[in-house]
């Protein structure tokens, strides 16, 4: 892993601007082996705020089980798939967020090799703030279990509503971002794209996802071979990219800034939890007759759950 920080310019309109404005890029994550790496990241292990059969593990212990090491030079994050366990038992897994908090006029660009893809798994590539809901969340990245296609979401407090029609190329499930009082399901957008996600989106060799977050949201999907040349030379202009596959603009009444503050950034692989262990989504996945329970102690369903982790860029 480097630690990479220069200056550039770029057409990123940041809050309350609309022309050419310099920005600062951080390579927080790549492969290389550098001992920065380990004091650039949290390992969260604690009990699985998803109420799923995950147990996180300490970096010391996700280093020693061999499910957060590199590989040339990705950065690999894995589940358990050794261990047969008994019915109700959680099974090791890795969450991991960084040190650094971000706010609004970042441009972040992971590029994920491989991701996590198997019957009872929740992977998801996030960002949230403190005292969750009221800092917000921002999900960029998640599906449950094989899943073929890939749902963006924001949760935030009560008061917070999207705009309906802004342009883009995702179907809109939602506009009410509140996820309070009991309500978990968010404004959420889903992408038609077989290779958005899981088995299609590693067969299609991987891809970024950028999304850029300024008073508004917007993230797009790029499979290996459309990723664009600015990118890719670290110079992007998402001004030149084509329309956002998810576009969250702010409602009335509902401020950005007050509503999404202090982010870290996240992966993670939840072992089923409240959206992934209801039999009826695991039977519409094609993962049933099985339950839950019986997906969690069976080692040979996480045979493919690994994030592969070429690098995670952030851009100011």
């Amino acid at each position: 892993m480097f630690l990479l920080c220069y200056a550039a310019l770029v057409l990123l309109p940041l809050p309350g601007e609309g022309f050419f404005a310099r920005l600062e890029v951080c390579d927080l994550l790549s492969g290389n082996r550098d001992p920065k790496f380990p004091r650039q990241w949290d390992y969260f292990d604690s009990v699985d705020p998803t109420h799923g059969l995950a147990h996180y593990q300490s970096g010391e212990n996700a280093t020693a089980k061999h499910l957060a090491f590199v590989n040339g030079t990705n950065m690999i994050l894995a589940v358990d798939s050794t261990t047969k366990l008994g019915s109700g038992k959680s099974r090791d897994s890795v969450r991991i967020s960084s040190k650094k908090v971000y706010n609004a006029g970042r441009l972040f660009i992971p590029d994920f090799a491989a991701m996590p893809s198997s019957c009872g798994v929740w992977p998801a590539w996030w960002s949230v703030g403190p005292s969750w809901p009221n800092g917000g969340e921002i999900d960029v990245l998640e599906c449950i279990h094989n899943g073929s296609t890939n749902t963006m979401t924001l949760h935030t407090s009560t008061g917070c509503n999207v705009d309906r029609n802004t342009q883009m190329t995702g179907k809109v499930l939602g506009t009410d971002c509140m996820s309070s009082n009991g309500n978990n399901q968010g404004c959420g957008v889903s992408d038609s794209d077989p290779t958005s996600y899981g088995a299609g989106f590693n067969n299609a060799g991987g891809g970024v996802y950028a999304h850029l977050w300024t008073n508004d949201a917007n993230i797009w999907h790029f499979t290996r071979v459309n990723i664009p040349a600015d990118i890719i030379a670290q110079r992007p202009d998402p001004s030149t990219w084509p329309t956002p596959t998810g576009s969250f603009s702010a409602g009335p009444g509902c401020d950005f800034a007050v509503h999404f503050q202090n982010h870290t950034l996240t992966v993670d692989t939840t072992i089923c939890g409240d959206w992934a262990e209801s039999q009826a989504s695991i039977d519409s996945a094609g993962c049933g007759p099985k339950t839950s329970a019986d997906l969690v102690a069976d080692p040979k369903n996480f045979d493919l759950a690994k994030w592969n982790i070429s690098s995670i860029v952030v851009y100011k």
